[in-house]
């Protein structure tokens, strides 16, 4: 039930991993773990192994993260997700957004 981070020794790669329920609770977490990072990390990977579901406000939340990434030039890959949560991304258009694996 959190949002962990891992940033690369070189602070080039941010690694925020979700566990549990990616849903508004996890908003403050998921936006701190990135907002403050100076230098801005060249690339992003969210880590969903142990998400177990994503609603509106996680799809809000992974567009403010690509927003704030660079947009079209971000380099954010989705990765590890299960099943469900990939229907979640694929219905709602997200695998054509973000890199997801």
């Amino acid at each position: 039930m959190s949002v962990v981070t891992e940033l690369t020794p070189d602070g080039q790669k941010l690694t925020i991993v979700i566990s549990g329920r990616f849903d508004y609770a996890k908003h403050q977490g998921f936006r701190e773990s990135y907002e403050n990072l100076q230098p801005k990390p060249k690339s992003f990977e969210v880590n969903l192994k142990d998400a177990t579901y994503l609603d509106s406000s996680a799809l809000g939340m992974l567009l403010l993260l690509r927003d704030h990434a660079g947009g079209d030039k971000a380099d954010i890959k989705l990765s590890h997700a299960s099943a469900d949560v990939r229907k979640i991304l694929a219905i709602s258009n997200f695998v054509k957004l973000f890199n997801v694996s």
